[in-house]
């Protein structure tokens, strides 16, 4: 690799070019995914499992999905079934090494006997409280746990009771005799084990007690050989912690590497809060395609390919959470819905228009192109008839000058059928109008006139014969703030009740109306839009993924795209 080249690496790559050189780790590279099965995955898991499964990809190595289970009150089947589902959509697999943390329960408890034999380890009898107390703050420092000196023999007895189920629930815990003094709170003797009575998804009820995560976490690595830990930045004071684990217990010892996090514009991450917000109600679900997770997203009709190019142009930075505009997820997403997604007409606000001298009893067919970005995706036919719908925004009884749609004495394209000229419309009592009137030019099929006249306007519209009705949403951000939870006001404040907008009695082309759960299309002049799993045959539901106009290009400098 050239000077140029390694220049370009980010800090991630060049460690483990750097371990490969010098022969650390044997040239294998082992990473893992551990997340801890207590919600869905969300974007911020996604730069994780993207950085994880591509590394190990990238140097011909393997990744690890690890479920962090060592928590039974927060975790469920459920949540584990859903990663696994998640992780596979985004277009990762990690073979035979599917692991959870409970699979080395018994070793756990063996690797703390031992740190409580070297004198490493103690039984504590302080509560939660007290513990926290003792342990001062990062400017003070702390006092030693008058248990902190507890014969090893008593320690180990105390623990073997815990795990007996003895004692009741927070009040024994097992701590690190590590360094009361020290800077890094994490090391002012850390609870290793708690008690805790929950019944676990896979160990049922085998266990009372229960290591936490800064214990579980380095000695799974271990188990498992990974050679580089990857991690999130909020870890990195963590690192001591479980660099000490691993060189107290004398055991194999990975690299553990801290890289800045992903968030989201407009919306939050922390599974706390996405807990609130689905069980409060005020989302649908886990999926809302409102949510950040990766289910809602997919929901929503974004693309496995697109999330995976955001979380590439994000980049891999050292320090500071990376802040991703919304503008730029939805751009990525265009870009690959543009390419891959096959375009259909559909009216969300439908107005009727009548064709006067069309025969009534007389249905045409018209050839329309299915992606005019992808020649091989061939072309469909679409019905026609005397009434169309076309969409309300379309038409004005007084027009502005620059108003290149239909009005009264003007002529535009049906796509793909023919050029009409409005005659007149119709109104009801309140004198809205309900009705366009027009006049048709036989001899324009296809949209083009053989005179050669010009006609500015193109409009998209779907035959009232043959129209399917449908609902559709339209999903904007979750929160009005860009950063709800910089907010000083209290963050549930910041949801943005016009965030759903839902639309029935909206008219859609004939072959939309068997459109299976996932399916994306471009509705022509509208945007795009993803089959919701709520819908049924004959009975669409649609959301829309993304509008066509890209803000991120306009942000730029470049126009619009479509």
């Amino acid at each position: 690799m050239s000077a140029e080249e390694a220049a370009g690496r980010d800090f991630i790559r060049r460690t483990i070019e750097e371990h490969g050189r010098t022969g650390r780790f044997g040239g294998r590279v082992v990473t893992r995914f551990p997340p801890e099965p207590n919600g869905y995955l969300h974007i911020g898991h996604a730069k994780a499992i993207c950085l994880n499964f591509g590394i190990a990809a990238e140097y011909g190595g393997r990744c690890h999905l690890r479920f962090d289970d060592t928590n039974p009150a927060k975790e469920d089947t459920e949540f584990v079934e859903a990663m696994q589902e998640d992780i596979r959509w985004l277009g990762y697999d990690w073979g035979e090494h599917l692991h959870f943390a409970s699979d080395y329960f018994e070793q756990l408890y063996e690797h703390a006997r031992t740190l409580i034999r070297s004198g490493q380890a103690y039984v504590c009898e302080l509560d939660a409280a007290q513990i926290s107390e003792y342990r001062g703050h990062p400017t003070r420092p702390g006092q030693p746990s008058p248990w902190r000196d507890r014969p090893a023999d008593e320690s180990l007895d105390l623990f073997a009771r815990m795990r007996a189920g003895e004692f009741a629930e927070g009040t024994r815990t097992l701590r690190a005799r590590i360094d009361m003094d020290s800077p890094n709170m994490n090391l002012r003797d850390p609870v290793l084990y708690r008690i805790q009575a929950a019944h676990h998804h896979r160990t049922a009820d085998a266990w009372p007690i229960y290591p936490m995560y800064d214990f579980t976490h380095p000695i799974s690595d271990s188990i498992e050989q990974v050679t580089h830990s990857l991690c999130s930045m909020e870890f990195e004071n963590h690192r001591p912690l479980y660099d000490w684990v691993l060189d107290a217990l004398d055991i194999y010892h990975p690299q553990q590497i801290e890289f800045a996090r992903l968030d989201l514009e407009h919306t939050v991450i922390s599974k706390r809060k996405l807990i609130e917000l689905v069980e409060a109600g005020h989302v649908d679900g886990w999926d809302d395609p409102r949510m950040p997770t990766l289910s809602g997203m997919r929901r929503r009709g974004y693309t496995p390919a697109a999330i995976r190019t955001l979380v590439e142009r994000a980049g891999v930075a050292r320090k500071d959470d990376s802040v991703v505009a919304l503008a730029l997820l939805e751009h990525c997403v265009r870009e690959d819905l543009n390419r891959t997604s096959p375009r259909r007409m559909a009216v969300l606000d439908p107005l009727r228009l009548v064709i006067e001298n069309y025969p009534e009893d007389l249905e045409e067919s018209f050839d329309a192109q299915n992606n005019p970005e992808d020649p091989g995706a061939g072309t469909r036919q679409v019905p026609f008839s005397r009434e169309l719908w076309i969409e309300r925004d379309d038409f004005r009884e007084e027009a502005p000058r620059k108003f290149h749609r239909l009005s009264p004495g003007r002529e535009v394209r049906l796509r793909a059928a023919y050029l009409v000229t409005c005659t007149g419309v119709t109104k009801d009592a309140a004198g809205n109008v309900v009705e366009v009137r027009c006049t048709y030019d036989p001899d324009t099929r296809g949209g083009d006139a053989p005179d050669g006249r010009k006609v500015k306007g193109t409009l998209h519209w779907v035959s009232a014969r043959h129209a399917v009705d449908a609902e559709v949403r339209l999903h904007g951000p979750l929160f009005r703030d860009p950063l709800p939870e910089a907010s000083d006001a209290p963050w549930l404040e910041g949801l943005d009740p016009a965030s759903l907008e839902v639309r029935t009695g909206c008219k859609l082309e004939p072959g939309l109306g068997e459109a299976a759960p996932g399916d994306r299309f471009q509705f022509e002049r509208i945007g795009y839009f993803c089959a919701d799993r709520d819908g049924a045959p004959g009975r669409p539901v649609f959301n829309r993924t993304a509008t066509l106009r890209d803000t991120w290009k306009k942000i730029e400098g470049r126009g619009p795209t479509g």
